[in-house]
């Protein structure tokens, strides 16, 4: 298996077919390029040596503003493994390398929810729960918080300059805007 890493519109146009065809299985409706450009969507693919993709993730990132200080903050989105190599560790492998590309690319912190039942999952692949942390998305007028009713969300996280290690306590039990903007409501 190789990882391949993409600027968005980079992505070779087989590649991005399979892609979304497998982004499809997972999030119904999300379609090729869901993510704000303002984010510098990186495509992150898992693929066989025959070329199949069989997971996919996006890497988004921007700078936000916490407790004062302001960090280069990046996060996985539309994580997905083809449902016939679910249980293989291609996820896992996938998802374990994107944490490595942000820890690489000079982010302070990697920040994301996910579903409560897979916090084993992301943290096997070296991501840890922020305990007590609620992102928030959507627009300052129009929060879209990780803990509305009816989510059952956890916030991942990796602290990966000295600074962000330092000031991971500000992080801890808080709320922290991300403000991606209409498309992504969250990172």
């Amino acid at each position: 298996m190789k990882v391949l890493t993409y600027a968005d519109p980079e992505v070779p146009s087989a590649l991005r077919a399979q892609a979304t065809a497998l982004r499809e299985q997972a999030w119904p409706g999300l379609g090729d390029s869901p993510h704000d450009r303002a984010l510098n969507p990186v495509v992150m693919l898992l693929v066989s040596p025959g070329g199949e993709v069989t997971a996919a993730l996006d890497i988004l990132s921007k700078d936000i503003a916490h407790a004062g200080h302001t960090y280069r903050a990046a996060g996985l989105s539309s994580v997905a493994t083809a449902e016939a190599h679910r249980g293989k560790g291609h996820g896992r492998q996938l998802v374990a390398a994107a944490r490595e590309e942000i820890a690489q690319s000079g982010a302070d912190v990697g920040l994301f929810t996910c579903d409560r039942p897979l916090r084993a999952f992301y943290e096997s692949a070296g991501w840890s729960v922020l305990e007590g942390a609620v992102l928030v998305g959507g627009t300052p007028q129009e929060p879209f918080p990780s803990d509305r009713p009816g989510f059952d969300k956890i916030t991942m996280a990796g602290f990966f300059t000295e600074r962000a290690r330092r000031d991971a306590d500000a992080f801890r039990h808080s709320r922290i805007g991300l403000y991606p903007g209409e498309i992504d409501r969250l990172l």
